[in-house]
């Protein structure tokens, strides 16, 4: 039977043991006679697994106490309205700064006009959404209310290699930063971000859930059209269960969280992803039948588009690559070509077959 290796943008591949783990106990829960999905969010069992997945991602992000870990609903479309709906509160006159690198801080832009004022500090438009504007060239706002970055593009292929420094010119704003599709690939400062959100159908577990990293001090200033069930401050003190939460996608969450610790952690699964990427990156320099737009130096490594130099080859080579067992490779709707997202439940081996097969794919087209 063919190897099968899912390159899809999220929903996303998840880890095998995941999954036959969730299999295992699906029908019966460490003994209790209950699938998860059928347990109360209130009760002592599913408390325990709510408990262990906050403590484990705490451990493997190394997040301060001063932070609020909040699982929460909406995706990360819909936390793009509940961020200014629960920061505006606190500087309802200041502008919110953002830097324009792609599909999804675009949709973060007009999402935020909504509700505040918006000033696009930088954009990527001028270079086709293929490089993150030069920092020198961020014209920030001295009184930011924040500063919204997204530092992975899923369909740009546009990752941030560095934290920016804004405080000095912003006069201290915090940065909200929607790590959607690269968090817990890379280790990372949480200290220098005053928000991190995301959806968890990239390197997390199943659609459902999103997560909400926040310092204290910015909860507790919501603007009076927000929810309650998304006011991050109510959340935060009802411990994620101010309303039903989406067990199920926690529950695996929580599994994974802990085959990630079973990996070495965040570092260790970091090096690999770093060998995934250059991986592939290296043999798409090295040939002219595939191209790779994305500046160098800052190409993603959980999502890499490419185009074939002769596109009247794509549906061809979609179709023997599924026939090789190589899934989801087309790119997005909006940009085209091909891209594949190997996150961190993509092994080595998914991307040695890969570039096997675009390898010979190309030799036989050429």
């Amino acid at each position: 039977m063919t190897t099968i290796y899912n390159f899809s943008a999220g929903p996303a591949v998840l880890p095998k043991e995941v999954l036959q783990q969730a299999a295992a106990e699906m029908l019966d829960w460490h003994g209790s006679g209950m699938s998860v999905m059928e347990m109360s969010h209130r009760g002592a069992e599913f408390m325990s697994i709510m408990d262990a997945a906050q403590r484990d991602l705490r451990d493997l992000l190394a997040i301060p106490e001063n932070y609020k870990i909040l699982f929460l609903q909406g995706g990360g479309l819909g936390e793009n309205a509940i961020v200014p709906m629960n920061l505006m509160g606190r500087r309802p006159d200041a502008p919110v700064d953002f830097i324009h690198t792609g599909s999804w801080s675009g949709k973060s832009i007009k999402e935020a006009q909504k509700y505040a004022t918006v000033n696009v500090a930088a954009s990527a438009a001028s270079n086709g959404f293929t490089a993150i504007p030069a920092r020198e060239s961020w014209q920030l706002s001295k009184d930011a209310a924040y500063v919204h970055l997204c530092t992975n593009e899923t369909i740009d292929g546009v990752e941030y290699h560095f934290v920016p420094d804004v405080a000095e010119q912003t006069g201290g704003a915090p940065i909200v930063a929607d790590m959607s599709s690269h968090i817990l690939s890379r280790v990372i400062d949480v200290s220098a971000y005053g928000v991190i959100f995301g959806g968890a159908q990239k390197n997390i577990g199943p659609a459902g859930l999103t997560l909400v990293i926040v310092r204290e001090d910015l909860l507790g200033h919501a603007l009076p059209v927000c929810p309650s069930a998304f006011d991050w401050k109510i959340v935060a003190d009802n411990g994620s269960m101010y309303n039903t939460p989406p067990t199920y996608a926690i529950y695996i969450a929580g599994l994974v969280f802990q085959w990630l610790k079973r990996q070495g952690g965040v570092a260790a699964m970091e090096a690999q992803n770093i060998a995934k990427a250059s991986l592939l990156y290296d043999y798409l320099d090295s040939t002219d039948f595939y191209e790779n737009r994305v500046a160098k130096e800052c190409r993603s490594r959980m999502n890499v588009p490419f185009f074939l130099k002769d596109e009247s080859l794509n549906a061809e080579f979609l179709a023997s690559a599924k026939a090789q067992g190589l899934l989801q490779l087309k790119g997005h709707k909006s940009v085209g070509g091909m891209r594949a997202s190997i996150y961190n439940a993509m092994p080595l081996a998914g991307v040695q077959a890969l570039v096997h097969f675009m390898r010979e794919f190309a030799s036989t087209h050429s």
